[in-house]
């Protein structure tokens, strides 16, 4: 399975009570795995800055991650980018290469 990494941002109105974070959160990941069950979360942020939130998962192909894309956005989200990762060993291989 590939790593893929969704930032997203939440929009005002989710932000508003912060006491409804974890509900709204438990909501958002319990449609993922409804929808999305061969996905594997490996981490999930709290950030500071742009985007409030960052995860880390696994994913079979690009149709996955970007189910996972979806929800964030048809829950609420405001932005959700996902990328794929490549693990830094795979990547200088992928350069050694050239």
């Amino acid at each position: 399975m590939a790593t893929y990494i969704l930032a997203t941002k939440l929009s005002p109105e989710l932000t508003k009570d912060v006491r409804k974070r974890a509900e709204i959160g438990r909501k958002w990941i319990e449609r993922v795995k409804k929808n999305c069950p061969e996905v594997k979360f490996t981490a999930h942020y709290a950030l500071l800055g742009p985007y409030d939130f960052l995860d880390i998962y696994e994913a079979p192909n690009e149709e996955s991650a970007a189910k996972v894309s979806m929800i964030s956005l048809s829950g609420g989200a405001i932005a959700a980018e996902s990328w794929t990762a490549i693990p830094y060993k795979t990547f200088i291989d992928l350069i050694r290469e050239l």
